[in-house]
C-alpha cells in the first residue's frame, strides 16, 4: 500500500481485505509487539472520540507510544502557524501521524509537508477512510460476505465524510445501494457519477421505510449541521423501531457514530443493532492498518 491513507482510494480491494482479515486475528490476539518502539502523533484540530481513542490504543496495544493534543486551541495554530509547518515539525518527532482536521484537502497539505506517513481521520466534509475500513469490517462480520448484499445508507450524504468513503470502498465490491436522504442533502454528483460509471446498482429514496426494507445493512449518519451552509431541511430522518417490522432476519444497522437524535434508542435493544459492536471493531482495523502502514508487519 500507500505511504499515507489520505483517501479510500489508496487503497485497491486486494489490499483493503489484507487488512480485514489481519484486523479479524487481531481480534483474537489483542496484545503485540509489532511496533515496539514506535510513536504515533495523534494531531486532532476537531473532536473525536470514537477515532481518536481507537487510534491511540491501537498504537499502545501494538507497543508503540503516543503524542499528541485533542484540540486545536492547545496548538501553534493559535498563534497563526499553518499546518505545513506544523506537520513538517511533528513528523520528525513521530513514526505515523494521525490527522483530524476541519478543512477539506488538509491531510494531503499535510502529507506534501512531511516524509512521515499521514494517515486521514477526518477532513471537514471530505473522506474518513479509516472508518471506511471499519465499516466494511462490521459488514464483512455481520453478514459474512460483502459481495452481493443490498445497503440503505440514510441520512446526510451531502457531507458525511464516512458516507463518502464509505461509497468509494463499496465501488469496489458487487453491491446494491439505496440512498436515503432529503433532496438537500443528497449524494454529491462526482459520486453519483462515479458509481454510474462502475454499474453500481443504486436508486435514491426519500422514503425510509420502503429503502430499507429489503437491506442487509442499513447505515445511518447525523445530519453535520456544523458543516450545513443554509440548507433549509423539510424532513426529520429519523430511524425508529417500528418502522424494522418486516424487514430481513439478517438485518443490521450500523452508524459511525455520535447519534443525536435519528437513531431511536429504543433499537439498542433489538436484534438489528450493531453499531456499537461496530466502534469496538475500530481498534483491532486501526492495528492492522497502522503495522501496515509502518511495514513492521506484512500484511
Amino acid at each position: 500500500m500507500k505511504q499515507d491513507l489520505l483517501t479510500i482510494e489508496d487503497l485497491d480491494r486486494k489490499e483493503i481485505e489484507e487488512i480485514l482479515h489481519k484486523a479479524k486475528e487481531f481480534c483474537e490476539r489483542r496484545e503485540r509487539n509489532d511496533l515496539r518502539g514506535g510513536v504515533l502523533a495523534s494531531c486532532f484540530f476537531e473532536p473525536s472520540t470514537r477515532t481518536r481513542l481507537s487510534f491511540e490504543t491501537a498504537m499502545l496495544r501494538l507497543g508503540g507510544s503516543v503524542i499528541g493534543f485533542s484540540e486545536a486551541g492547545s496548538t501553534s495554530s493559535q498563534k497563526g502557524e499553518i499546518l505545513e509547518d506544523t506537520m513538517r515539525v511533528v513528523g520528525s518527532f513521530a513514526d505515523v501521524i494521525v490527522l483530524r482536521h476541519f478543512e477539506a484537502g488538509a491531510a494531503k497539505k499535510a502529507a506534501k509537508a512531511t516524509k512521515t506517513p499521514v494517515v486521514n481521520a477526518g477532513d471537514g466534509a471530505n473522506e474518513h477512510p479509516s472508518q471506511t475500513l471499519v465499516d466494511l469490517f462490521t459488514v464483512w462480520i455481520s453478514q459474512g460476505k460483502i459481495d452481493g448484499l443490498r445497503l440503505a445508507i440514510m441520512g446526510d450524504l451531502k457531507y458525511g465524510r464516512t458516507v463518502h468513503s464509505l461509497v468509494k470502498a463499496l465501488s469496489l465490491y458487487q453491491v446494491k445501494i439505496d440512498f436515503v436522504s432529503p433532496k438537500e442533502l443528497t449524494l454529491p454528483e462526482d459520486l453519483k457519477e462515479m458509481l454510474k460509471g462502475k454499474d453500481v446498482a443504486c436508486s435514491y429514496h426519500e422514503d425510509i421505510e420502503a429503502a430499507i426494507k429489503d437491506a442487509d445493512v442499513v447505515y445511518t449518519t447525523r445530519v453535520q449541521k456544523e458543516r450545513l451552509q443554509g440548507e433549509v431541511l423539510h424532513h426529520r430522518y429519523v430511524l425508529k423501531k417500528e418502522m424494522l417490522a418486516g424487514c430481513r432476519h439478517n438485518m443490521k444497522i450500523l452508524h459511525p457514530l455520535p447519534r443525536v437524535d435519528e437513531l431511536d434508542r429504543e433499537i439498542d435493544h433489538t436484534p438489528f443493532a450493531y453499531y456499537f459492536e461496530q466502534a469496538q471493531y475500530g481498534v483491532p482495523v486501526r492495528m492492522a492498518l497502522l503495522a501496515s502502514l509502518l511495514k513492521k508487519e506484512k500484511i
